[in-house]
């Protein structure tokens, strides 16, 4: 009897030792997976909510592959009292859900909640120009998580509905900006990559089974959810194609983030001397972290990761500017979130 209680005391012992180990003065991650029904989808969507935990839970690894770092969320563990700020949010051109949990993790510390989906037709291993062009389906994949999430008898009277802003990076920061009302217009978005081909987002468009000249009617539709109150757009895509008249009337309250000045993409560009976009929005910012690049928004890259990405030609995500932490980018861009945000 003594042996088996010496056992179990190193057991439990073990066990707290494999438990991520948080600031006092921070929340526990929590994390769940969640499956929602879209109408406009043929099948349902993955995804994924985290939040402040109660207690702790097993303790998992989220987004961890060969060449990025994982982030540790507690599995399924009991949600917090009260009610939390929530965020949407929009992965990049074939990202997922999980890619971002560094971002994620660290605003549920902080306290809110952050739901975010896989995008059928631009994510990790199934990313097509033609699928991406759709941005209303992508709007919509997070309305309909939202509507699941807002439904859930458990999880849903935590959310403050006075407080849901959508977030995303590259692409998904476009559908941020389309979940709060801005709009695209195809033949403008045709002309910019005339002029500018070798920018990220033309040439990859450009690949597809895509006539620029006649862009599916997602690409200019409405995507604009009115619970979404502010919207925050980390590097986003096509605001050389948003709408006059949609960036006019744009009330909610934004956040750009641009990561680099001199490493900045092009479509990105939201200063007076790029699309001019933040200068024409009623209620906008504009934070540039750098030195930085688009890609030093992904997780952090393991050095094995980086070493096998080496071996191939033109892939940059572990390869950061001169003088850049990413690290420190990433604590940079949680600030900032946070001051916007309230948190």
């Amino acid at each position: 009897m003594k042996r088996l209680i010496l056992s179990l005391v190193g057991l439990v012992g073990a066990f707290a030792l494999s438990m991520p180990a948080l600031a006092s003065e921070n929340l526990l991650p929590g994390y769940e997976r969640m499956i929602v029904a879209s109408a406009e989808r043929p099948a349902p969507l993955a995804a994924t909510l985290w939040y402040p935990a109660k207690i702790r839970s097993y303790r998992g690894i989220v987004g961890g592959n060969a060449v990025f770092e994982g982030t540790s969320g507690l599995m399924g563990a009991r949600i917090a009292d009260g009610k939390f700020p929530l965020f949407l949010f929009s992965h990049g051109s074939g990202g997922n859900m999980d890619n971002s949990a560094w971002l994620m993790a660290a605003l549920a510390e902080k306290g809110a909640m952050v739901l975010a989906v896989n995008h059928p037709g631009s994510t990790t291993g199934d990313s097509s120009p033609r699928a991406s062009a759709v941005l209303d389906r992508r709007a919509g994949d997070l309305s309909a998580a939202l509507d699941n999430l807002l439904a859930d008898p458990v999880l849903g009277p935590h959310v403050d509905r006075s407080a849901i802003t959508a977030i995303g990076f590259s692409l998904g920061g476009g559908t941020a900006l389309n979940l709060g009302g801005l709009r695209f217009d195809g033949s403008a978005f045709a002309d910019y990559c005339r002029a500018s081909p070798a920018q990220l987002d033309c040439v990859f468009m450009g690949k597809g089974n895509l006539d620029l000249d006649r862009l599916p009617e997602g690409f200019s539709a409405d995507g604009r959810d009115e619970r979404v109150k502010s919207v925050i757009a980390i590097d986003p895509g096509f605001t050389y194609a948003a709408t006059a008249d949609s960036i006019a009337a744009m009330k909610r309250p934004v956040l750009v983030i641009n990561l680099g000045e001199k490493n900045l993409m092009k479509a990105a560009d939201v200063s007076a001397k790029g699309s001019n976009l933040v200068p024409r929005l009623p209620d906008a910012a504009r934070v540039v972290i750098a030195p930085a690049h688009h890609f030093t928004f992904l997780a952090e890259c393991k050095p094995a990761g980086a070493a096998l990405l080496a071996e191939e030609q033109d892939d940059p995500v572990c390869d950061d500017p001169k003088g850049a932490d990413r690290a420190d980018v990433h604590a940079q861009i949680i600030d900032a979130i946070t001051e916007f945000a309230g948190l």
